[in-house]
């Protein structure tokens, strides 16, 4: 099996193409505006696309999907909830639990929410899962951004759902490297303190943007690395006691 991901420079989200094999056929997932090299490699290995799907709706995995469809003549395909968010986009729509077929592939769809309502993870065979933005190398997706549904779904989504694939299962994020379901149980420091082998932080932080006149009070939970070099920082807010996943420059240590 095929799976090649193709990463913005400065998103640095991935688009991927999963496919049988050179002369077999395969999808498209996600579009990035950085796709040259997984249609150069259709091109040269004969492979029929037979749809292109996106996981969800945030621009930065979207941008040039239509144009991809229509080079291919396949539909969009998307969680129903995607194509409510991208309008006209989407021409098909799946829900939990639901397969696409593209010759013997069998690609199923697990709505992950939490990052934002829609995210879909798609579990390719037995073999391989596009977690995209719910779980990274190392990390975990944010749950501040305009669309999330927040921690616990974010939490759900990763401990209920993703963390009872194999531990052999090769992952493929929606940003940055790929992983598999056992290194990131062992290895992942978010994970690692939901399973209660390591200690929350108990530090004092503040949370918002940096030239914000006011900012939340929280406790730091876990400051970790992110895919990009930069943190992520787990957060606990003192006004609500509600639990948030948020971006390093928006913490503010002490």
């Amino acid at each position: 099996m095929i799976c090649e991901r193709a990463e913005h420079p400065d998103w640095l989200s991935n688009a991927y193409l999963v496919a049988e094999g050179p002369g077999g056929k395969g999808v498209l997932v996600d579009s990035n505006e950085a796709t040259e090299p997984l249609t150069e490699r259709v091109e040269r290995d004969g492979i029929e696309i037979t749809h292109v799907l996106l996981t969800h709706h945030h621009w930065d995995h979207v941008v040039g999907a239509e144009a991809l469809a229509e080079r291919y003549g396949v539909p969009v395909v998307a969680h129903e909830l995607t194509a409510k968010e991208l309008g006209g986009v989407v021409t098909e729509t799946f829900t939990d639990g639901g397969v696409v077929s593209s010759g013997a592939l069998r690609i199923e769809a697990i709505h992950t929410p939490g990052h934002c309502a829609d995210h879909t993870a798609l579990k390719i065979d037995d073999s391989d899962c596009l977690t995209v933005d719910v779980l990274f190398k190392g990390t975990v997706g944010g749950t501040m951004a305009p669309g999330a549904t927040g921690f616990e779904d974010l939490k759900s989504s990763i401990m209920d759902r993703l963390m009872k694939l194999p531990p052999e299962m090769r992952i493929h994020p929606g940003h940055a490297l790929p992983s598999t379901i056992g290194d990131e149980w062992e290895l992942n420091p978010f994970i690692r303190i939901w399973r209660g082998l390591d200690e929350e932080g108990s530090d004092s932080c503040s949370v918002g943007p940096a030239d914000a006149a006011e900012r939340r009070e929280a406790t730091l939970v876990l400051w970790a690395p992110d895919y990009d070099g930069t943190n992520k920082a787990w957060v606990r807010f003192a006004d609500t006691g509600e639990d948030a996943v948020v971006g390093g420059s928006q913490v503010k240590r002490g």
